[in-house]
């Protein structure tokens, strides 16, 4: 006897060896139970879900002579027929080679005749997008009016083919794609009675690629059982299935959250060596940082996350760790990536920079777990007993409440390159992820009330984000408030040069006479008895002081 394929020798052979698809189990063994079943039905989906194998347990049901709780006997002679596909009764026809007008009128001929045996005559047609359109428009009296005796049964996977007019006429079920765990667990089943060894590692990796279809996972299992001759390993499955390892997609992500360049470089090597898909290691990597992003806003709910156990447990660790700005800023970039790889003739390339890219991103920290972890010495400061100085403490802040010029207007500061950082800084307590991103922006100028911004190569992208409506409107509310209305701001197109431009002179001078200018006046604040009086009270070395003209 010929060897027989997994997905022919475990094909479901009653309503309760369907997996993953209990909604339309249920639905039609009430049917069979309340004797109302409709006369014509259509089973839609994706490949391998199941509708074929649907309608013949329907099929088989109805025309089993000895049923048990409403399902096959699998015993008589009718259930042997239609499993073999053998039975008179049950017309099996395919619509992508009858799919002209003359096979329906024969069909249409062959329905007034009453079966051989049993209640029922059925006819399944499998891929019934496949008819044309004389066809269709052939088959709709008989379908929506057909004898007593007569069940129609159809089969499609691109159900948007099918006219409104054949829909209407039948009952509409729609199989769901399988869950991983789901085909793993199935895979699992079939190992154990085939007396194969797998790791559930393994079946996991081939079920995902089965894409929540059975029958294409269990081709997927024939084929690496016939590769490796023995026990199904995860290297095993991921050679034969030209998939990238596990644990080197862990160890880059790890890498890229630690912002360790060095090793993103070490694994860049190995990803080389095995010959990787830049393409397929970009999807992975992108699903990673979307599972750690659930976890991290859920972390109690990983319905959505079809990976093991073990990998889940690792994930959370992960977005314990992590921010959700900085998860979200590797997605971004990722993403778009992954959308670059297409339009580049190099994709490796893209792929290497990608990397590197990544492992170079400003880091964004939680705040709230800065401000639970910072020392508090203001805190500890103030829990100290009185002593009979604090007497005098009110003589002294009234003398230094009049310092401040309360009846002068405010005036706003200029734009410049000192008062850009206070901007920032300003900006920062406010909205603490816009300003991480401004950190990284160079005040290139002001042309005629204009900041010209620019960002270095490294984080070009974020020249990108500051494009959006909402990002603009940020920023300008920020300009408003702090430099005054009038004021608008543009971002410079990041130019890669051979040699310092004289914008970037500039601004280097300027950064040096505004370094000379703060160590001169720091060595003059130093010497003022208030400031050092006050390092000798709280203990410190005064390392920036700001000053107003």
């Amino acid at each position: 006897m010929s060897y027989q394929v997994l997905a022919r020798k475990y094909r479901p052979q009653s309503f309760d060896q369907m997996i993953g698809q209990n909604h339309i189990s249920q639905t039609l063994l009430n049917s069979l139970k309340n004797n109302r079943i409709p006369h014509a039905l259509l089973f839609t989906g994706l490949r391998g879900t199941g509708k074929t194998s649907s309608a013949r347990i329907l099929a088989k049901t109805l025309r089993c002579t000895d049923p048990v709780n409403f399902s096959p006997c699998h015993k008589c002679d009718s259930c042997l027929e239609i499993s073999k596909g053998s039975a008179i009764d049950v017309i099996e026809i395919d619509g992508a080679s009858n799919n002209g007008v003359d096979a329906i009128r024969d069909l249409r001929d062959s329905v007034m005749f009453m079966p051989t045996s049993g209640k029922y005559k059925i006819f399944i047609i499998d891929e019934v997008h496949m008819l044309s359109t004389s066809a269709f428009n052939a088959l709709l009296k008989t379908l929506e009016e057909p004898p007593a005796h007569v069940i129609f049964m159809m089969a499609t996977t691109e159900v948007h083919k099918v006219p409104q007019t054949i829909l209407s006429r039948c009952q509409r079920f729609d199989l769901r794609r399988i869950p991983l765990k789901q085909i793993t667990a199935h895979l699992k089943k079939i190992c154990d009675l085939e007396n194969i060894k797998a790791e559930e590692k393994a079946l996991w990796m081939i079920a995902k690629q089965g894409d929540g279809s059975a029958r294409d996972s269990l081709s997927l299992l024939d084929q690496v059982i016939n590769f490796s001759s023995g026990q199904l390993t995860e290297v095993a499955v991921s050679e034969i299935l030209g998939l990238t390892d596990r644990h080197l997609i862990f160890s880059v992500f790890a890498s890229l959250l630690e912002r360790n360049s060095q090793k993103i470089v070490s694994d860049l090597e190995k990803l080389h060596q095995i010959g990787v898909s830049p393409n397929l290691f970009l999807e992975d990597l992108v699903q990673l940082i979307r599972h750690t992003l659930l976890l991290k806003t859920a972390p109690e709910n990983d319905t959505l996350i079809d990976l093991p156990i073990e990998e889940i447990i690792l994930l959370k660790d992960y977005a314990n760790a992590q921010s959700e700005s900085d998860l979200h800023i590797l997605f971004d970039m990722a993403l778009k990536s992954l959308t670059d790889l297409h339009k580049s003739n190099d994709p490796y390339l893209v792929f290497e920079v990608c990397l590197l890219r990544m492992s170079q991103a400003p880091l964004f920290v939680d705040i709230q777990k800065v401000i639970t972890q910072r020392p508090k010495p203001l805190e500890e400061f103030s829990k100290t007993p009185p002593v009979p100085a604090l007497p005098s403490l009110p003589q002294v802040t009234v003398k230094e409440i009049p310092q401040p010029v309360v009846s002068k207007p405010v005036v706003k500061p200029l734009p410049g390159a000192e008062s850009w950082g206070l901007f920032v800084q300003e900006v920062k307590q406010q909205d603490a992820f816009l300003g991480a991103k401004l950190d990284n922006a160079v005040f290139a100028g002001l042309d005629n009330r204009l900041l010209q911004l620019q960002f270095p190569p490294q984080f070009a992208f974020l020249g990108e984000q500051f494009m959006q409506t909402e990002t603009q409107e940020k920023i300008q509310g920020s300009i408003d408030s702090f430099f005054g209305a009038g004021y608008a701001f543009h971002v410079l197109k990041t130019k890669v040069a051979t040699g310092e431009s004289s914008l970037s002179l500039n601004l280097k001078k300027e950064k040096e006479s505004e370094a000379k200018m703060h160590t001169d006046f720091l060595g003059e604040a130093l010497k003022d008895p208030r400031v050092q009086k006050a390092q000798q009270v709280f203990k410190a070395q005064a390392k920036i002081i700001h000053h107003k003209e």
